[in-house]
């Protein structure tokens, strides 16, 4: 692994989930759906016009990525934390195996009122992130959260859990970097649009 993005100023993430479907239809009209492989987010990183002395250590940790060889971690800026009012330490509760969707959380330190949200992204021990596809609105300091994809790997008791500032670890889509010129500032100053697509390095 080369590294975290050094820089969370970025403006626009355009996520999308990438989990492929294998479908055949027959005469009669049956259809038969299968899933291969497993689920990955990817996603564009954009950033707004920066000076040069603010590009050029993004563009440098890029190119020390070599293309799409190396994995790095980004890690998602406050706008994409948690919906909800939780400010607990969770933690697993119990173990859950590889495939569940279901995983029993305790550490809650919320009132009930909303404490974590459907479309939140949630990280356990592993690298793989997940999604939050249920609200959790229980009021004792334990509760079960719903997932998707299903877990890729088991997860120990007492194993930690993030739901603010999650990390995604990555690699390049693309072999190609670019950035352009085109914008100057009030003093007349060059500007560098950048952007770049990541998908999870799993």
């Amino acid at each position: 692994m080369s590294g975290t993005l050094p820089n969370t100023r970025f403006n626009a993430i355009n996520l999308k989930s990438n989990q492929k479907t294998l479908v055949s239809e027959t005469d009669s009209g049956k259809t038969f759906r299968r899933q291969v492989q497993g689920q990955r987010f990817s996603f564009t990183i954009a950033y707004p016009p920066m000076t040069r002395a603010e590009f050029a250590p993004i563009m440098a940790f890029i190119m020390k990525q070599r293309a799409r060889k190396e994995a790095f971690t980004i890690t998602m800026p406050s706008f994409l934390d948690a919906q909800g009012n939780e400010t607990g330490t969770l933690l697993v509760n119990g173990s859950h195996s590889a495939s569940d969707t279901t995983i029993a959380l305790d550490g809650f330190a919320g009132d009930g009122a909303g404490r974590l949200k459907a479309g939140d992204l949630i990280k356990f021990a592993h690298d793989k992130v997940y999604m939050i596809i249920e609200d959790v609105t229980s009021s004792s300091n334990s509760a079960t959260v719903t997932i998707e994809p299903p877990l890729r790997e088991a997860l120990a008791d007492d194993s930690s859990v993030t739901y603010d500032s999650v990390s995604f670890n990555v690699h390049l889509v693309s072999d190609t970097q670019e950035f352009n010129t085109n914008q100057v500032d009030k003093d007349g100053n060059l500007l560098f649009n950048y952007e770049f697509d990541v998908i999870e390095a799993l």
